[in-house]
């Protein structure tokens, strides 16, 4: 489980293809400090876990399964990509963003950016089937990254994007046309399972 706050802008070292599976290496110094084998790390909201961790080099690697490279981003990632990166949440954490999962539910389209004053606009398809999880003022995790949405149709969804969030995120850098990683609100899912029973 995480909460949606990034904790470090990590940058892929390595992908190598294993058939039906990859290899990715990505630095990241935050991360890697206490991170241990079997450890859960959300890289762009894919929760993955880690097989070996260097805390001396910030080096993680990870397996990754043919399924999340096909339901997810993660198969476009090349060395020099950077990539959010979260801990996995303890008891004890601040629940700063909200509850997820890093289990992604679609991968959408950055549509387009338009820049304020104060912050930025963004723009977001939205795959068939998730638009009945996504509501104004409710939340949503792009990339891994927790955010609120300001708008939504039955296309797409836009959010509001701080100084921070894009200084300290791959959000900061996407253009239109690149695709990122959508996980919509959990509750939302087990609410409509129980209503439907």
């Amino acid at each position: 489980m995480f909460t949606g706050i990034v904790e470090e802008l990590g940058e892929v070292t390595a992908v190598e293809d294993l058939g039906a599976a990859a290899r990715l290496d990505v630095r990241g110094a935050t991360v890697a400090a206490d991170a241990g084998h079997g450890d859960s790390i959300a890289v762009n909201g894919v929760c993955l876990t880690v097989v070996t961790a260097d805390a001396g080099s910030g080096e993680l690697s990870f397996d990754v399964m043919k399924e999340t490279l096909d339901r997810s981003s993660l198969g476009g990632l090349r060395p020099g990509d950077r990539v959010n990166l979260e801990r996995a949440a303890t008891v004890t954490t601040r629940l700063g963003g909200h509850l997820v999962q890093g289990h992604v539910d679609g991968v959408g389209e950055v549509l387009s950016r338009v820049p304020e004053r104060h912050w930025e606009l963004v723009t977001v398809s939205l795959p068939a089937g998730l638009t009945r999880y996504v509501v104004a003022k409710g939340s949503i995790a792009v990339d891994g990254v927790s955010l609120t949405v300001v708008g939504v149709t039955d296309a797409a969804f836009s959010v509001s994007l701080i100084p921070t969030t894009l200084r300290l995120t791959t959000l900061g850098t996407r253009a239109a046309g690149e695709l990122v990683n959508l996980e919509v609100d959990l509750v939302a899912k087990h609410v409509e399972k129980l209503l439907r029973a």
